[in-house]
């Protein structure tokens, strides 16, 4: 059995999150909770939000222990980019790119 929590639209780069997501993958959930709030990284507070909001779908929606569920899956995929423009000399702009993310995460029980 499977859970799954998504977050979409996220404000911030998916190159800031990738960095993160490989500390949590296959690790059990206490883990993953203590690594993302240790870990002094900006990506790490929408992914406890996220994790924390898996466990309650794994517990609420599926009947599952949360003291046996690992993080088996985690992904980020590139949303869509806010275009800005921003003043410079003589007249001129310049683009200011700012890039969301779309974040998934599957919790499943350890045997």
């Amino acid at each position: 059995m499977q859970a799954t929590a998504k977050v979409t639209y996220v404000r911030i780069a998916p190159r800031k999150v990738q960095v993160v997501l490989p500390l949590i993958r296959r690790q059990p959930v206490e883990k993953a909770l203590a690594i993302l709030k240790y870990t002094p990284k900006a990506a790490c507070e929408p992914l406890l939000k996220l994790l924390r909001s898996a466990i309650a779908n794994a517990e609420n929606n599926h009947d599952m222990d949360p003291s046996r569920l690992v993080v088996s899956e985690v992904s980020v995929g590139q949303g869509p980019t806010l275009k800005r423009m921003r003043p410079r000399a003589q007249g001129r702009s310049n683009r200011i790119n700012k890039k969301t993310s779309h974040i998934t995460l599957v919790l499943e029980e350890a045997e």
